[in-house]
C-alpha cells in the first residue's frame, strides 16, 4: 500500500527536499506552504517525475482558521496521513533581548510553536482513529543550546523539543511514533529570512565550511520514517562535520 507524507513549509529548503525525497521513494505527498506558485510548480514536477499522487494546500500555519479550513477540505483518502513532517519554521532577527522587535518575536512564536500545534491538532485525531502514524517535528540545535542573541528563536525551538516529548507520551498508547530531527547549520533560505533579505550577510554565515543542505536532512528524515514499526528514533541532532556546537565551527 502506498504511504502518504504531509510536509509543511514545502516551498523551499528542508520541506521541498523532503517532498522530493519521499516522492522519489514512491510515497504520495501532501505539501503545504504560503507561496502558491511554488507549491504548484513543485506538485507538477513531482507528479511528472515520479508518477505519484501529489496534493498541495496553500495556507499560513500561523492562522488557525486557515489551517482548519484547508485541512478540513481534504477528501478522506488524503486524511490517511502516515507521516506528518512539521517543518514550517523560521528565525527572524538576531537582536539582544532588550532590543527585540515585537513583530519578530510574534512571527517566530506563531510559526514555530503555534503553527506546529494548529496543524497537529487537526491531523493527530486522524492518526489516533487509525492507530497508526508518525510525526517528525523539525527542531534545531537552537532547541538544545541557547546562544547569544538567539533568545526568542531558541525559546521557540526549546518549545518544539518539549512538545515532541509531550506528544510522544500522549500518543504512545495509540501506536503513533513521535520524533524530533534537530539540524545545525543548514544552507537554505533560513539566514536570508533571519536577516530580512540581506543576502550578503546570509551568505557570510556559511563561508569557510560546508553546511548541511536540505537534501542532507531529507535523507535522514527518509531513514527515520522507514524504520520497522517497533523502532523509533525519538530525537536526532544532525550537524555538519565542521560544527561542534551551536556556536563552535571550524572555518578555513
Amino acid at each position: 500500500m502506498v504511504k502518504l507524507a504531509m510536509i509543511t513549509g514545502a516551498t523551499s529548503g528542508i520541506g521541498k527536499a523532503s517532498a522530493e525525497k519521499f516522492a522519489a521513494g514512491g510515497w504520495n505527498v501532501l505539501i503545504t506552504g504560503r507561496r502558491e506558485d511554488r507549491l504548484q510548480e513543485l506538485a507538477s514536477n513531482l507528479r511528472n517525475t515520479y508518477a505519484v499522487e501529489v496534493k498541495f494546500l496553500c495556507f499560513d500555519v500561523r492562522d488557525n482558521d486557515q489551517v482548519e479550513n484547508a485541512l478540513s477540505s481534504l477528501e478522506e483518502p488524503w486524511q490517511a496521513i502516515d507521516l506528518l513532517v512539521n517543518n514550517a519554521g523560521l528565525a527572524v532577527g538576531l537582536n539582544p533581548i532588550q532590543d527585540g522587535v515585537l513583530e519578530d518575536w510574534e512571527r517566530m512564536i506563531d510559526t514555530n510553536v503555534k503553527g506546529l500545534l494548529y496543524v497537529s491538532r487537526v491531523v493527530l485525531p486522524w492518526m489516533v482513529a487509525r492507530k497508526s502514524g508518525h510525526v517528525i517535528n523539525i527542531g534545531s540545535v537552537a532547541g538544545k543550546e541557547v546562544y547569544p542573541n538567539g533568545n526568542v528563536y531558541c525559546a521557540s525551538k526549546f518549545a518544539v523539543d518539549a512538545l515532541t516529548k509531550g506528544m510522544r507520551m500522549d500518543l504512545v498508547q495509540h501506536g503513533i511514533k513521535v520524533s524530533q530531527l534537530a539540524p545545525g547549520a543548514i544552507n537554505t533560505e533560513f539566514s536570508v529570512v533571519r536577516f530580512k533579505g540581506d543576502q550578503q550577510r546570509a551568505d557570510s554565515v556559511y563561508t569557510g565550511f560546508e553546511p548541511l543542505s536540505g537534501a542532507d536532512v531529507a535523507d535522514v528524515l527518509w531513514y527515520m520514517a522507514n524504520l520497522p514499526k517497533h523502532v523509533n528514533i525519538n530525537d536526532l541532532v544532525l550537524m555538519p562535520t565542521a560544527q561542534a556546537s551551536a556556536t563552535v565551527m571550524h572555518k578555513v
